[in-house]
């Protein structure tokens, strides 16, 4: 299937060298889009739409959480070392785990990038 979109000048620039990775990256965009509707995923769409933007490697490298996002991972911490989680929290602490891979995955690529330039 092919499909059509309107974007800005500037974010057609960003994605040109992206083009191949264009699905891949819409997919992404689906699943947080889906994702924010749901209970558990604070803070991921922020982290998310930042790497998604295209950012340089030294914005990569700076990313942090946001403080509401630390927030919600540190009483889940807590709750955990002191009652334990719900099926639920676990679940939601598994996908805040896989998120802060990605992260970590990207900041490794960014400090490849910067090591190369």
């Amino acid at each position: 299937m092919v499909l059509t979109l309107k974007v800005t000048d500037d974010l057609a620039a960003r994605l040109r060298p992206h083009e191949e990775e264009l699905p891949r990256i819409l997919e992404f965009g689906l699943r947080e889009v889906s994702a924010d509707r749901l209970r558990g995923f604070e803070g991921v769409a922020e982290v998310l739409e930042t790497l998604a933007s295209l950012p340089t490697p030294e914005e990569v490298l700076a990313l942090r959480p946001s403080t509401s996002f630390q927030e919600r991972i540190d009483a889940l911490l807590e709750k955990n070392r002191v009652d334990g989680l719900s099926q639920e929290e676990e679940r939601e602490w598994e996908r805040y785990q896989y998120l802060e891979h990605l992260v970590r995955l990207a900041k490794a690529k960014a400090k490849g990038r910067l090591g190369a330039a």
